[in-house]
């Protein structure tokens, strides 16, 4: 079930137009920045987008100009994650094709971790969510008590039941179309 769901929305993102992405992220950025989870968030962890996902940069530039702490995802094998510092001069591709922090960085631990804006390709009406199946969001979740939000385009809302080990986003902010 999971794999299905995962499989048919990663076909609905891949198809959006840029023109399409490029207004649903403005969107979905500004709806961010005005939340009081943001606002109220010295420290945020994020995540650095596939072309597909929702676009973090305008967020992580904004966030930085708040005078606001960033950190991103530090992936090690066995689904084990840390979220460390961004320094986007110490970024190198990933076995997933992602950027990650390579080198010497500083990772914080949950508690020192005010938000976090969770990816995910699917997610239902509850804030349960399906990543890519790597658990690396569920696992460190499950240890952290602080404000968790995402960020969806439409297409991601899905009927689903989750899995025991699932861990709810607390807010998850959903493009709404202007008619």
């Amino acid at each position: 079930m999971k794999n299905v769901l995962r499989k048919q929305v990663l076909q609905e993102l891949k198809s959006l137009s840029a023109e399409e992405k490029e207004v649903m992220d403005a969107w979905l950025t500004e709806q961010l920045l005005l939340h009081p989870f943001y606002k109220e968030a010295k420290t945020i962890a994020t995540y650095l987008s596939f072309p597909h996902e929702f676009q973090t940069a305008r967020l992580i530039e904004q966030a930085q100009k708040d005078g606001k702490t960033i950190l991103i995802p530090k992936t090690y094998p066995h689904g084990k994650m840390d979220f460390v510092v961004y320094e986007p001069e110490k970024l190198e591709q990933n076995s997933f094709g992602l950027l990650e922090p390579q080198g010497a960085f500083t990772i914080l631990e949950p508690s020192q971790i005010d938000l976090i804006h969770v990816p995910g390709l699917a997610f239902n009406s509850s804030g349960y969510r399906i990543g890519y199946g790597g658990g690396y969001y569920d696992r460190y979740l499950s240890h952290y008590s602080g404000n968790t939000i995402s960020t969806l385009y439409p297409c991601q809302i899905q009927n689903f039941h989750p899995d025991p080990h699932d861990i709810p986003v607390k807010e998850v902010i959903i493009y709404e179309r202007d008619f």
